[in-house]
């Protein structure tokens, strides 16, 4: 007998995968939750260091501070530019994202280093160096004093970057640490389900996040912006794209019915980059427009504000390329796969859903 299920069933909406200490999203309310404390909170006053700090140890049970992980992954940044060479040999011939795929598959584990450390420490260093490299640079040596947020800058763009700079990117990496069952996290705990290590289901959590449908928003956030060009083009563009039947770039998600609140953390961390010349009124003018003009074409339910749109305007605001846009956030992602990976390998189970079968039986 075929069970036929609904599309919302086929797609697993709402079904728990696992139990998890880690993050909470609730899409009515328009909440996240990231180890206990809401995300607004956690990005005003925490570091990056100090959220992973959080997720590790309520991944693993353990007690570490926010100075020991940010001393392991300056070690890290340091193991990992040492192995350099060796990482980018499998990227020659690739662009940014499949070159990251490629360096990040080839990780290990290193001599007293956890693995969590030496994953999330080696991925600023191979985003750098593919971003240098693609624009004919060498690349540039990790500080290991210095912040994850203020090295990654450094390493992309070789030169000490402004505390202001630091502090945006800081929030971005805070907010985008970890998000509940995504489809990439999700990706990670299957693989880490089977007891595979930590670096094989970072490097398929990775592979996830690759797919346009999950993270693939804030680069044509810009390009939206780029056709827009100008204040006086905004509502006819807009009601132009929508008559054709167009979707907005960096509104509407999976989850949240309400305003994405990671969205609000970073429009309040653009706003302090305003005055390194990014066109915040422009960006705030058109994200008022399609708003208003998403509730008039569907009033009983609109599409809000995603994270996508304020992430794209603040990693422009630091001049990162869109080519990398995916890599600094599988940067920040970091923290939250290796978490769940290790949570799944610690108190989970193997993975292993069932599908229902449609096609055709043998015959009697």
């Amino acid at each position: 007998m075929n069970i036929h299920l609904t599309k919302s069933q086929i797609g697993l909406d709402g079904v728990p995968a696992a139990e998890t200490v880690l993050s909470h999203v609730d899409g009515e309310r328009g909440e996240l939750i990231i180890a206990g404390e809401h995300v607004g909170r956690l990005a005003a006053e925490s570091s990056f260091e100090g959220v992973t700090a959080r997720l590790w140890n309520g991944a693993s049970g353990t007690s570490r501070s926010e100075a020991n992980v940010r001393a392991s992954l300056g070690a890290a940044r340091e193991r990992a530019f040492a192995r350099l060479d060796e990482l980018l040999q499998a990227t020659r011939g690739m662009g940014i994202i499949d070159g990251f795929r490629a360096a990040v598959a080839g990780l290990r584990a290193e001599h007293g280093l956890e693995h969590e450390a030496t994953i999330v420490g080696a991925f600023p260093v191979i985003a750098g160096a593919l971003v240098r490299r693609a624009k004919g640079l060498e690349p540039v040596a990790p500080n290991s004093d210095a912040s994850h947020a203020a090295d990654t800058l450094r390493m992309l763009h070789g030169r000490t970057p402004a505390a202001r700079e630091v502090t945006a990117l800081d929030a971005y990496l805070v907010t985008a640490s970890d998000h509940g069952m995504n489809a990439s996290t999700f990706t990670a705990r299957v693989v880490a389900s089977t007891q595979a290590d930590l670096f094989a289901a970072v490097t398929a959590g990775y592979c996830a996040l690759t797919g346009p449908l999950h993270g693939g928003a804030p680069e044509p956030v810009l390009e939206m912006l780029d056709a827009i060009g100008s204040r006086e083009r905004i509502q006819p563009w807009v009601d132009a794209a929508l008559a054709r039947g167009e979707r907005m770039m960096g509104f509407g998600h999976r989850v949240y019915r309400v305003r994405d609140p990671r969205a609000d953390v970073l429009k309040a961390a653009v706003e302090a980059l305003a005055s390194n010349g990014t066109d915040l009124p422009f960006a705030g003018e058109v994200e008022a427009y399609i708003r208003q003009a998403l509730r008039k074409k569907n009033p009983d339910r609109p599409l809000e504000t995603n994270v996508e749109f304020f992430t794209a305007i603040l990693l422009d605001a630091l001049a990162i390329p869109r080519q990398a846009f995916t890599p600094i956030f599988a940067v920040a992602r970091s923290a939250g796969w290796t978490a769940h990976a290790r949570e799944q390998q610690r108190t989970g189970r193997l993975i292993r859903p069932s599908s229902s079968y449609v096609g055709a039986m043998p015959e009697a």
